[in-house]
């Protein structure tokens, strides 16, 4: 298999809200920026990464989800200015207790403390899901079930059950040439196993991040980018009775194959991040962010080949971010940091089948998610 990583950066909620919060944006620019969006598309949220020294203020980051439509958001940590923000908008949350928080979350009383302090402190948020960890590996995935066991024992004698539990992992973990052949690597069979488990007795889905964009790029001699674009006309990767023609399906069948493997079925997967890169790396032009995400978005309603049924999928990511490593990394954003978009694309997906691609190469045990607090 093949391996990728790139270099992340960390933050903390105080360092994430530093920047630009005393300028004063004109309300046009939030006007229009994603054309046409209707507001029933449930499917598509968008991550909201605060690694900028030149920020909007979250007041106005949120006005922009409002005035574009974009139903859900993911947030790496519970950003307290974000939230207060999100109050009564009706936004779907998704919240992280990031990984520096993990070991305490195996302790009851902290857990009932962080549930008390970033969840029940916003009653008027609508909080969707809590993802313990953020592609935790190593050691500390140990913390991982305990850890979301407290927290949803905390959120359920809050009254707030209704908020699922779960953790999003990298796309590393998979290992697969076609998706039949799917599984978990060894590492992550140890602590994958009591995960599913957990989610499948709670009835919370797995959160994923797939970047078909990571996957490509480091194996773009073996395969056309039009398999990562969703631009390819016929199918690329024949699964016995499935056919593939887009590198996002496979990926996403690949982790219900590999969950299939051991034992555990009926546990959704959500894609918490995807997205492609407008600058600063291979074939990674302003073009191909828009083909790929716009191809994505009108994607998602029709789901995979083995799963057809609407993908739950949040965009990588709001803005490009300029305290991440140089190059590639600052330029995943729908919008700079003056809220002027990147590049035009619409939330208003069609009803379309997906174009096809390239030789399969398994996707790369991909790289480390591009976000985390």
């Amino acid at each position: 298999m093949f391996s990728y990583s790139l270099e992340r950066d960390t933050e903390s909620c105080t360092m994430a809200r530093k920047g630009v919060a005393s300028r004063m944006f004109s309300m046009a620019l939030l006007l229009g920026i994603i054309a046409s969006i209707p507001r029933s598309v449930d499917s598509i949220g968008v991550c909201y990464g605060m690694s900028g020294s030149d920020l909007p203020p979250a007041s106005t980051v949120i006005s922009m989800y409002k005035s574009n439509g974009i139903k859900a958001v993911r947030l790496y940590c519970p950003d307290k200015a974000a939230l207060k923000a999100l109050g009564g908008t009706g936004i779907r949350v998704l919240v992280g207790a990031p990984n520096d928080v993990l070991s305490n979350l195996t302790d009851k009383k902290a857990a009932t403390s962080w549930v008390h302090d970033n969840i029940q402190a916003y009653p008027s948020v609508s909080f969707g899901y809590v993802a313990v960890g953020n592609e935790v590996a190593g050691k500390a995935a140990d913390n991982i079930v305990p850890a979301m066991k407290n927290v949803h024992s905390a959120l359920d004698k809050a009254g707030l059950g209704h908020i699922k539990v779960t953790t999003s992992v990298s796309q590393a973990i998979v290992v697969f040439n076609g998706p039949s052949g799917a599984n978990f690597t060894k590492e992550a069979k140890k602590f994958m196993g009591p995960v599913l488990k957990f989610l499948k007795r709670t009835g919370a889905p797995l959160m994923a991040n797939i970047y078909p964009y990571l996957t490509y790029a480091y194996n773009r001699a073996g395969m056309n980018v039009s398999y990562a674009l969703f631009t390819s006309p016929e199918t690329v990767v024949k699964d016995g009775k499935y056919n593939y023609q887009n590198l996002f399906d496979a990926s996403v069948d690949a982790f219900y194959e590999a969950m299939r493997k051991l034992d555990v079925s009926g546990v959704p997967v959500v894609v918490s991040e995807t997205g492609w890169p407008s600058a600063e790396g291979k074939d990674a032009t302003l073009e191909n962010a828009k083909i790929y995400n716009q191809n994505l978005i009108n994607h998602i309603r029709s789901g995979t080949p083995r799963h057809p049924s609407p993908i739950k999928t949040y965009l990588f990511s709001m803005f490009n971010e300029n305290q991440k490593d140089k190059g590639v990394e600052q330029n995943w954003g729908l919008f700079y940091p003056n809220m002027k978009p990147v590049y035009k694309i619409t939330l208003l997906g069609t009803t379309a089948s997906s174009p096809a691609a390239a030789p399969a190469l398994a996707p790369a045990p991909a790289p480390d998610s591009l976000e985390e607090c």
